[in-house]
């Protein structure tokens, strides 16, 4: 795996920021990128399929964007959820800079931008929003997928999305097979947006 992919620790290309608007119907953020970061010359569609389609978040406790990048995700959660706390959780370091740099020039002080083992092992999440690497291979998308969803709290619904041709409906099949009842939310073009909740009776711990 090369340094420069978006899921390197620390990508090696080059830093060359630039400034993207995420407009959405309630909120709009202005939100610095950079090279080696997902996303990098817009708002994923993915992404912003998810933030249009995806319920209002629970208004307290503790929510999930997992795999960050620079914060689009976790930062329109933090504005529809003021009082709760967003994990933005990413291994890119350039992209945890960007996401807390975001975070603050926004105005938005419910983020909390960190590596996947800063988490504490006690926090439990009222709900996950995600547009997973999909591109770091099936098996370590899996391992990365049954880790953070099993620490959904009880009734909590995940909210995912996927691209049809990189698999998510397989993966639709291989979450409910293995403990994360699975149903799709909508489809728009080529992407999947999927309600995962976490079968605690089959779930790995």
């Amino acid at each position: 795996m090369g340094a420069g992919h978006y899921f390197a620790e620390r990508p090696d290309v080059v830093s060359a920021r630039r400034t993207v608007t995420l407009a959405l119907p309630d909120e709009t953020l202005t939100l610095q990128t950079d090279r080696g970061v997902f996303g990098a010359g817009r708002v994923d569609p993915g992404t912003r399929y998810l933030l249009l389609e995806a319920p209002h978040p629970p208004d307290r406790g503790h929510l999930l964007d997992l795999g960050s990048g620079y914060g689009p995700v976790a930062l329109t959660m933090a504005r529809r959820a003021p009082h709760a706390v967003v994990w933005a959780v990413d291994v890119n370091e350039r992209a945890r800079i960007l996401c807390a740099e975001n975070a603050r020039a926004n105005g938005i002080d419910n983020v909390r931008s960190v590596a996947p083992d800063d988490v504490p092992t006690d926090v439990a999440f009222a709900t996950i929003w995600s547009n997973p690497p999909i591109r770091i291979g099936k098996v370590v998308l899996h391992e990365l997928l049954v880790r953070w969803l099993g620490r959904l709290e009880p009734g909590a619904i995940a909210h995912l999305v996927g691209q049809r041709h990189l698999g998510a409906d397989s993966l639709t099949a291989w979450l409910s097979a293995h403990g994360f009842p699975t149903v799709r939310r909508g489809s728009r073009q080529a992407y999947r947006l999927l309600d995962v909740t976490c079968d605690s009776s089959t779930a790995p711990a």
